[in-house]
């Protein structure tokens, strides 16, 4: 049982391989590909946050995930397709609960890189990577009750509904509902054994 998060994480980035694809650390040369992803109205339906208007906007996001990996507050990769070295999308663990040994997820993709398996292939390793090496002992989803897809992929996962929050969270003038998901170490292990 694990009642610390393993900071040596933050030491040296971490890398990570899948069969198709590579997760590395943001640079600021990912900002056009970043903006990409974070301008595209499919894309961000259900994140509720605004769009970025501009490239500017990419790259003030991309200065504060490499600044939370620095105050070891976060850690996030840009997802890059093996063959073509193509940005695909983005996943990180933010918002550590430290005293509680529990992080937040999130995760966006490329609209023309959806339905290819790669969120699932991304997923898994990151999980692994969060259990087995940032030593989390439960990951958690904060995700829009309309967002199917995303709620989809996290049961796949094991991922069970914790709370229904009714209109938490002001957002464009509206007041929407958010759901939490968790996943806990042991049931990752237990599911992934099986």
């Amino acid at each position: 049982m694990n009642f610390k998060i393993n900071d040596a994480v933050f030491n040296k980035f971490p890398s990570i391989e899948t069969k198709n694809l590579t997760l590395e650390s943001f640079a600021l040369q990912d900002a056009e590909e970043l903006f990409r992803i974070r301008s595209d109205d499919r894309v961000t339906k259900y994140l509720d946050r605004d769009n970025h208007k501009t490239v500017e906007e990419s790259e003030i996001m991309i200065n504060g995930i490499l600044k939370s990996y620095k105050d070891k507050a976060g850690i996030s990769w840009i997802i890059r397709e093996k063959a073509s070295s193509a940005v695909v999308g983005y996943v990180g663990y933010w918002n550590l609960i430290r005293e509680n040994v529990r992080a937040e997820i999130g995760y966006a993709l490329k609209f023309e890189y959806w339905g290819k398996g790669y969120m699932s292939e991304t997923l898994l390793k990151l999980l692994e990577f969060g259990f087995s090496e940032f030593k989390l002992h439960s990951i958690m989803g904060n995700v829009n009750p309309q967002n199917q897809r995303s709620i989809k992929i996290l049961e796949k996962f094991g991922f069970k509904k914790e709370a229904h929050f009714r209109e938490d969270y002001l957002y464009n003038g509206k007041y929407l509902d958010s759901e939490i998901y968790c996943l806990l170490e042991t049931d990752f292990f237990q599911n992934t054994r099986t």
